[in-house]
């Protein structure tokens, strides 16, 4: 694995973490209890801040960035990631606020501004547009992504159990010596 200090800033990986040997981490990160990181991910915390939350994992080929401080966007837009939250392959996550139990899908994209609340599930592909909110306990669809229908009871339980499964797995990669030391 890559994990780089940017200037003074050293990202910091809570020891339960796994964090896979083909990933990139880089600056301003705080990555929680029991996350995972797979192949071939980039976390990029150069500009501004980026923190995942515990159990959440980043699935192969996601991207996360971040938005700098400057005369456009005078905060500019940091990267939150809640607890539980499962971020599907080849996600573009760029400073955005993602709160808990929350599953992206495949290849969505989430950008700058944009607020994702408590339990919602986005479809694979769909595009969340700067500075929207998703308001907890649907699924969102498209592009740009729209409420779709509230989600279903066994829809909601779901995204606490993917967080769950990929913590197991996460917990297998290391008993097979796949950890970050």
């Amino acid at each position: 694995m890559t994990i780089r200090n940017y200037l003074d800033n050293t990202p910091q990986i809570d020891p339960t973490a796994y964090i896979d040997e083909q990933s990139c981490v880089i600056g301003k990160v705080k990555i929680g209890k029991d996350a995972s990181v797979w192949p071939m991910v980039t976390i990029r915390g150069d500009v501004n801040t980026i923190e995942i939350g515990e159990k959440s994992n980043i699935q192969d080929g996601s991207v996360l960035h971040v938005t700098h401080a400057g005369e456009y966007f005078p905060d500019g837009y940091a990267l939150t990631i809640g607890d539980e939250v499962t971020v599907g392959h080849n996600v573009v996550l760029h400073g955005c606020s993602i709160g808990n139990r929350v599953l992206v899908g495949m290849g969505a994209i989430i950008l700058d501004g944009a607020v994702i609340e408590d339990n919602v599930l986005i479809a694979a592909g769909s595009l969340v547009s700067p500075n929207s909110r998703l308001e907890s306990g649907y699924l969102y669809m498209g592009s740009p992504a729209k409420a779709k229908r509230k989600l279903k009871d066994k829809e909601r339980d779901f995204l606490a159990y993917s967080a769950e499964h990929y913590k197991r797995l996460k917990d297998q990669y290391q008993q097979q010596g796949f950890d970050t030391e």
